[in-house]
């Protein structure tokens, strides 16, 4: 983003710090996307400004970081003052800084997940697990995937929902992360971190799991082994559950949409958007393929 992009943002984190006593001078961009994330150098803060329309998600999400906390999940924590904060409509939580960090390993991703599936459904709102949230959003912003590939995802999707709602009993619902992999379990020289929690929500602990089995069994991104130590670690795999294949769809499309429509604003998506619309129409063979990009 250009530095004349970023100057609204900058209006909004100047506005949101000082609702809060905090000085915004030196703040540095580290992510200007749908959600913009700055550091506040001088403070060791970072701000993160959602989109307009987020604020129950936001304030979901500091509801769970102080439950996190309270239940001693190892896990990014909230600066003491009262969040979110609006600003020109953006809603704006503000978190501690890590120390230098790196991605996790798929180990670390099931002991977080063993910590957090152990634990009650807690006494805050979550909301419903979705496993289709922004799908249709998604395929409305797709503009360059052809119409019968479009229409295809779309009864792919309907399917999906119906297939969701009649699935097979599973484990029993708790809280879950809703997009559990390591890049967004971090590591630093003294312990393993949960991030990004705008997803949670209360379900089936096997949402949580089906990402890293897609991984391994759907994109190849997790080695045989890796997958082998992941369930030798939560002690399940969520491959030998009947409603395993329902789940796995589920997040393969979301994978698809996800390239779709980052495809229509940035052209080097567009053979990765297309490529994994074949793979799931059966015109490139059967699993594992390779998918590149985000996965």
């Amino acid at each position: 983003m250009t530095s004349s992009a970023a100057a609204p943002v900058r209006k909004v984190l100047e506005q949101a710090c000082s609702a809060i006593g905090l000085d915004s001078e030196g703040a540095e961009p580290l992510r200007l996307a749908e959600n913009q994330i700055w550091r506040l150098p001088h403070q060791r803060v970072i701000v993160r400004i959602a989109r307009e329309g987020q604020s129950d998600a936001a304030a979901r999400e500091v509801r769970v970081a102080r439950w996190l906390a309270q239940e001693n999940i190892p896990a990014v924590r909230l600066v003491d003052v009262e969040q979110p904060v609006d600003a020109a409509g953006r809603p704006v939580t503000f978190w501690e800084e890590l120390p230098p960090q790196e991605h996790g390993s798929v180990e670390d991703v099931a002991q977080l997940l063993s910590q957090l599936h152990s634990l009650p459904i807690p006494a805050i709102e979550l909301g419903y697990l979705d496993p289709f949230v922004r799908v249709d959003e998604r395929l409305q912003a797709a503009t360059t995937i052809r119409d019968d590939d479009k229409e295809w995802l779309h009864a792919l999707h309907r399917d999906l929902v119906a297939a969701w709602a009649d699935r097979p009993a599973g484990l029993p619902d708790r809280a879950v992360h809703g997009d559990a992999w390591p890049g967004n379990i971090v590591r630093t020289a003294d312990e393993v971190l949960m991030m990004d929690l705008e997803r949670f929500s209360v379900g089936p602990p096997e949402w949580d799991l089906v990402s890293t089995a897609v991984r391994a069994k759907t994109t190849g991104a997790v080695s045989s082994r890796e997958y082998d130590q992941f369930c030798a670690v939560y002690g399940h795999d969520v491959t030998a559950w009947e409603g395993y294949p329902i789940l796995a769809r589920a997040r393969e499309l979301r994978m698809v949409t996800y390239a779709a429509q980052h495809a229509a604003s940035n052209s080097e998506w567009r053979s990765q958007a297309q490529h994994r619309i074949d793979c799931l129409r059966g015109r490139s063979g059967p699993r594992p393929w390779s998918w590149k990009g985000i996965l």
